[in-house]
């Protein structure tokens, strides 16, 4: 029993690095792997979608509305943002870091001045699932359910739809989409707007279990840019394994010996693989399948 135990812990705090990383990074891998935009303001797009999700579920709306809610409005502010900011700057991704990050500090401090230091939370639902005399959140395992339904819809969308093929051509060779007369414009307005809206899921599905603080981005920005580096230009090809990979590590370090050690072996992870594979994990596996 102890040993089911032990291993049971294991398992659940890989499942609940693992879905930290993969839902924190989706809409990064988005907007950065796929577009090739640095977007700084990416913890912003996910403290947009928290403090929504928590603004709507306390009026007593159902929980998933919420985090819809949050989706959806974070998904047309980077629609906004896109239009009146970002595509101006395509190909200048030096301009892009300094853009975005501007958007960070402005967010960050309107949000401050506007709804104050604090705001109150929603309380994590679903209680407790008790193993062997150990309480688990069982709201965390629906976090990890949703990891994989969210890789699974986003592989779906861009290689099963008509949507996916025209964005992807699109972000590849725009010059020829725009020649087969499509929109480009309104397709990278899409793709961001919808990078955007992956991120305020991120902060609606994690809205339950954190502090609600305008700087509560800070706290995925990281481990979202960590995750994508490792993983490479491919999202679907290297997003999953880098998030594994990575939650194997920080679970492992964190259980032997603590959240610090977690943390430091997760960036020692990062800087091994960026020196030994700069284009990530996706370009080898790529490299090795041909």
């Amino acid at each position: 029993m102890a040993l089911f135990q032990t291993a049971f812990a294991m398992l659940y705090q890989f499942g609940d690095a693992f879905a930290f990383l993969v839902i924190s990074c989706a809409g990064l891998a988005v907007i950065f792997g796929m577009m090739g935009v640095i977007n700084l303001a990416h913890g912003e797009f996910i403290m947009c979608g928290a403090y929504v999700t928590a603004t709507v579920a306390r009026e007593g709306l159902p929980l998933v509305v919420a985090i819809i809610a949050g989706a959806v409005v974070a998904g047309l502010v980077g629609m906004v943002i896109e239009r009146l900011v970002i595509r101006h700057l395509y190909h200048r991704p030096l301009d892009s870091i300094i853009a975005t990050w501007g958007i960070s500090l402005i967010a960050t401090q309107g949000v401050l001045i506007v709804l104050g230091s604090t705001m109150a939370g929603i309380g994590t639902p679903l209680g407790a699932v008790t193993i062997g005399g150990d309480s688990y959140s069982a709201y965390r395992l629906v976090l990890m359910v949703a990891a994989i339904a969210l890789l699974a819809a986003l592989y779906l969308l861009f290689y099963r739809t008509r949507f996916g093929v025209v964005a992807r051509a699109t972000i590849q060779k725009p010059d020829m989409a725009r020649a087969l007369g499509v929109d480009t414009g309104r397709m990278y307005g899409l793709t961001f707007g919808l990078g955007a809206a992956l991120a305020g899921l991120a902060g609606g599905l994690y809205a339950p279990t954190m502090t609600m603080v305008p700087t509560m981005g800070a706290t995925f920005i990281v481990e979202s840019f960590v995750t994508v580096v490792v993983g490479g230009a491919d999202i679907f090809v290297g997003a999953a394994p880098a998030a594994a990979i990575l939650a194997l590590i920080r679970a492992t370090l964190t259980a032997w010996y603590g959240q610090l050690f977690g943390q430091i072996g997760l960036l020692v992870a990062v800087i091994v693989v960026i020196r030994i594979l700069p284009g990530g994990l996706s370009a080898w596996l790529k490299r090795g399948s041909r």
